[in-house]
C-alpha cells in the first residue's frame, strides 16, 4: 500500500498544490514555516479524517477562504483507492472513499494504516493522562472497529451519568436506582475496554523495548507501565464505593477514563529525569513499535511520516533508524527536514528509491 499522489486546495498555507510520490521515500525540504509539515498533516488527514496538529477543523482552511479539499490516490492490494476529505465553513466535514461518503468517520479508521513521528509527540510526555490514553486507543482502534464503538458508547454513558450527578446536586435529590443503571452499563463496557487495553500493552511493550534498545544500543533502561484502577477492583465495585465522592464532585471519579501510561527511565518519570535526546529516543521507539504492531496485526505496512525528527538526535541514533528503514520492514516513508544536504545524505544511504521536494 502506498500514496501515489495528493492534491491540496486551500489547505493551511497552500492555495493549490499537487504532488506525485515515490512508492518508497519522499522528502520535503525547506525553511521553517514553508509548509513541509502541512503536507504531512494532509496525508495524516486522509488516514484519520482529522489533523494531527490542529483539532479545530475550520482552522485548517487557508486564511480568507471558505473551504479546503484534500484529494489522495492510494494503491492498496492492487487497487486504486481515492480518499477525499473536505470542509466548508459552517458545514460538517466530509470524507469519501471512491466517491462514496462515509456516514461515520470511525468506519474509515484503519483502512489507511499510518504512523506519524513528530516533535508534537512530546505532548505524550508532558501533557496529562488523556493524551496517553488517546495514543493507546488510536492504535487499538486502527485494528478493532468494535473497540472504537465501545469507547464512543462508554463516553456517551459517562456523560449521562455525570449529567445525572449534577442534576442530583442542583435539585438536592438522589435516585439510587437510576444511577445503578448507568453503573451497570459503564461496568460492562469499562471491563471490556480495560481487558483490550491490557492485552494490547502485553503485546506492545516487548516490541517497544526491542525498538528502544535498537535505537540506543541498549544503553538505557526504560519502562512503559499501564496504570488502571481496574487492576484493584472491578468497575462496578469502584463506582459503588466512590458514590459519595462522585456526588460531592458532580462527576465520575473512577473508571477507564482515568487510565494512564507511565513513561519511565530507570523507574523514574522520563518527563523529569530524561534528557531531550532520551525523551526523543523514547518517543521514536514508541511510534516504531506502533508501526510494527499495526503491521503485524493488519498485514499491511503502514505509511510512516517522519516530521523533523533528525534534529536533537545524535548521528549514531539517526544511523540506527536508517538501518531499520533499510531492512525493508517499512513501506512508504515521508520525511520533512530543514537541511536539504542532510536529508539527501540520509536517504542516499538507504539505497531505496526516493524523491525530494524543495518547498
Amino acid at each position: 500500500m502506498y500514496l501515489k499522489k495528493i492534491s491540496l486546495f486551500n489547505y493551511k498555507n497552500f492555495s493549490e498544490a499537487n504532488f506525485e510520490f515515490d512508492s518508497k521515500i519522499n522528502c520535503f525540504v525547506g525553511k521553517n514555516g514553508i509548509g513541509k509539515t502541512n503536507v504531512l498533516d494532509a496525508i495524516y488527514h486522509l488516514s484519520y479524517g482529522k489533523s494531527y496538529f490542529n483539532p479545530l477543523a475550520v482552522q485548517n482552511i487557508k486564511h480568507g477562504e471558505e473551504f479546503f479539499v484534500i484529494d489522495g490516490e492510494f494503491e492498496k492490494n492492487g487497487r486504486n483507492e481515492q480518499i477525499v476529505c473536505s470542509l466548508k465553513k459552517g458545514q460538517k466535514k466530509i470524507l469519501k472513499r471512491n466517491g462514496k461518503q462515509y456516514d461515520k468517520f470511525s468506519d474509515h479508521i484503519g483502512f489507511i494504516p499510518l504512523v506519524i513521528i513528530s516533535p508534537g509527540d512530546r505532548d505524550l510526555i508532558v501533557e496529562g493522562s488523556e493524551t496517553r490514553r488517546k495514543f493507546i486507543d488510536s492504535v487499538i482502534s486502527q485494528l478493532d472497529s468494535n473497540y472504537l464503538q465501545q469507547l464512543i458508547q462508554y463516553q456517551k454513558i459517562l456523560n449521562q451519568r455525570n449529567a445525572l450527578l449534577k442534576y442530583f446536586a442542583l435539585n438536592h435529590v438522589f435516585d439510587k436506582d437510576t444511577l445503578s443503571i448507568y453503573n451497570e452499563q459503564l461496568n460492562g463496557l469499562g471491563q471490556t475496554i480495560f481487558e483490550k487495553r491490557k492485552k494490547f500493552l502485553d503485546d506492545f511493550i516487548p516490541i517497544f523495548n526491542k525498538h528502544h534498545q535498537a535505537i540506543t544500543g541498549s544503553e538505557e533502561t526504560v519502562q512503559l507501565v499501564y496504570e488502571s484502577q481496574l487492576f484493584e477492583k472491578d468497575l462496578l465495585t469502584l463506582l459503588q464505593e466512590n458514590i459519595n465522592k462522585d456526588r460531592a464532585l458532580h462527576y465520575t471519579s473512577v473508571g477507564i477514563h482515568k487510565d494512564d501510561l507511565s513513561f519511565e527511565i530507570d523507574h523514574y518519570p522520563i518527563k523529569k529525569f530524561g534528557s531531550q535526546g532520551q525523551q526523543k529516543s523514547f518517543l521514536i521507539a514508541l511510534k516504531l513499535a506502533q508501526f510494527e504492531f499495526v503491521k503485524k496485526q493488519s498485514g499491511q505496512k503502514p505509511i510512516l511520516l517522519f516530521d523533523d525528527i533528525f534534529d536533537k538526535l545524535d548521528e549514531t541514533r539517526v544511523e540506527k533508524i536508517i538501518e531499520m528503514v533499510n531492512n525493508d520492514n517499512f513501506g512508504q516513508l515521508f520525511i520533512s527536514d530543514t537541511h536539504p544536504e542532510r536529508t539527501e545524505t540520509i536517504v542516499k544511504s538507504t539505497h531505496q528509491s526516493y524523491r525530494i521536494f524543495n518547498l
